[in-house]
């Protein structure tokens, strides 16, 4: 770029609103930002393009973690599609299992919306999964400001489509915020010969809200799915330093196992506190005995290793 555009970028940087941070096309027209400057804003990195007619700031964008950006993607699809549908639909899936706040894990990013029929004028959009299902008001629920599915309606069509140790994550997480299970089971048995019915079954069945996290729900699954010997999840013990919960604990040997994902550290600050802290309970428990086993995600996928370590140390 040279430097007349570079100024020319500039100054039309410059005229964004301080307040804000997504627009649709038509707004930055009436912003006096034209179709050219634009382009120019985007290719300066001052914007970003979420979809097509809608953009954000991007520096905005850039300081999410992934599970914000996916938010942001839905409230895009909302804010970009307010001039351009009738809102004959509401968000479902996974996107209003992001809504609800619930863990998902290994999915992909596109907006999910629910219509009673499929119109044969509106396009979804290249980052929009439609789905066609017949669905009443009371499926309807206000999240965030938007249409979607109530809690148990996102897990009963969530769990459908995934595979089990998915279906899993969001069934165990979705019991511990508050779904009813009688709710779900209800719809299980209303359910017969649906798609994906029998995923939803099997989560449905070994589902247990004490998880506190989607690692623990897949460190869980794994361990039944190897068959081994299944340790108490959420185990409390006592130490000079007072009561401790760990994740898992098969109480006879005294032996925990301990989900260290990303999340349990760095979702808090300051890090080194968590982790220091995290420590200092460690060798307290040490001292009463107690034998630690911790498991990392990349773990999880080297099956015959993680079987291996943990039936040697139960030995």
């Amino acid at each position: 770029m040279n430097p007349a555009s570079t100024e020319v970028t500039v100054r039309t940087a410059r005229r964004l609103p301080v307040r804000g941070y997504m627009w649709r096309t038509d707004e930055l027209l009436r912003l006096g930002i034209n179709s050219r400057n634009i382009k120019g804003l985007v290719g300066s990195g001052e914007l970003r393009r979420l979809r097509y007619g809608c953009y954000i700031r991007a520096s905005r964008w850039d300081g999410l973690g992934p599970r914000r950006q996916a938010l942001e993607r839905i409230v895009a699809h909302a804010h970009g599609t307010l001039t351009t549908s009738t809102g004959g639909f509401v968000y479902s899936h996974l996107s209003a299992a992001r809504l609800h706040g619930l863990f998902i894990w290994g999915v992909d990013d596109k907006v999910h919306i629910l219509q009673g029929t499929r119109p044969s004028s509106d396009r979804w959009g290249k980052d929009v999964r439609g789905h066609t299902e017949s669905f009443a008001e009371d499926d309807v629920v206000v999240v965030r400001g938007l249409r979607a599915t109530t809690l148990e309606r996102t897990i009963f069509d969530s769990a459908r489509m995934l595979s089990y140790p998915k279906a899993l994550v969001i069934m165990d997480h979705g019991l511990r915020v508050g779904a009813d299970i009688r709710t779900l089971t209800n719809m299980a048995a209303a359910a017969t010969g649906k798609r994906g019915i029998r995923t939803l079954r099997k989560a449905l069945a070994n589902a247990d809200p004490r998880s506190e996290s989607a690692g623990e729900t897949l460190t869980r699954e794994l361990m039944q799915r190897l068959n081994i010997r299944p340790p108490q999840p959420q185990f409390e013990v006592q130490s000079r330093l007072g009561r401790h919960r760990m994740d898992f604990a098969w109480e006879e040997e005294k032996l925990a196992l301990e989900f260290d994902g990303r999340t349990k550290y760095f979702d808090f600050k300051p890090t080194d506190e968590v982790i220091f802290q995290e420590r200092r309970r460690e060798k307290a428990l040490v001292e009463e005995g107690w034998r630690f086993i911790r498991v990392e995600w990349k773990d999880l996928f080297q099956e015959r290793t993680f079987k291996e370590r943990i039936l040697r140390e139960l030995r």
